[in-house]
């Protein structure tokens, strides 16, 4: 059981930090962007919402109890993306916005979107999971160590660009507001072109 645990932990970890598939990775940047070490309240209530949201699906689509169309699921991981890079742009320039303008309406939007899009992200987690599962008698502990794996590996990508952006910021002296509008920035063009890539041909 023990070994089984590890196998499927590593496939969570290593499913989400994949750079070949990295749709998820761009949606968390998106999500973390904005934030800073500070800011850490927020952002784990952020990161809370996603989880929640992926988890769900992840786990009924699994167990089989709701069906998944593979190429729409695949289109709309990243329409999440561009709509949640985009929203942190609109929220950031917005008129009355300031780079320091910590309100909570300008958060709890975002807190909602990132729970509605997890829904979606655990369908697509969900198709990788059961393309791996193979054999199993009971997927009740596959289902829980790749869940425990993916949320690992997100965390380890919150980490990441909150470090990134300690150095943009405070270490070179980037304003973090255009630290934060660069990043999204490329993510929404990243997103537009996998939408692009991902429609239906004809």
């Amino acid at each position: 059981m023990h070994s089984e645990f590890l196998t499927y932990f590593r496939l969570g970890t290593g499913h989400i930090a994949d750079l070949r598939g990295y749709d998820h990775i761009l949606f968390i940047v998106a999500l973390t962007a904005g934030y800073a070490l500070p800011d850490w309240r927020r952002l784990l209530w952020l990161v809370t919402a996603f989880t929640i949201g992926h988890s769900v699906t992840l786990a009924l689509a699994t167990l089989g109890l709701v069906a998944v169309h593979g190429p729409t699921i695949e289109l709309l991981i990243p329409v999440t993306i561009v709509a949640t890079a985009g929203y942190s742009l609109f929220a950031r320039w917005r008129p009355g916005a300031s780079s320091d303008d910590s309100r909570p309406e300008r958060h709890r939007l975002l807190y909602i979107l990132a729970g509605c899009f997890g829904l979606i992200h655990g369908l697509g987690f969900s198709n990788f999971l059961r393309a791996i599962l193979g054999g199993e008698e009971s997927i009740l502990l596959p289902l829980f160590a790749f869940n425990v794996g993916l949320e690992v590996g997100q965390l380890a990508i919150v980490a990441v660009v909150l470090l990134a952006g300690t150095l943009a910021c405070d270490v070179a002296g980037l304003a973090r507001r255009r630290w934060a509008t660069a990043l999204s920035i490329v993510i929404v063009l990243a997103g537009l072109q996998m939408i692009v890539a991902r429609l239906p041909a004809g």
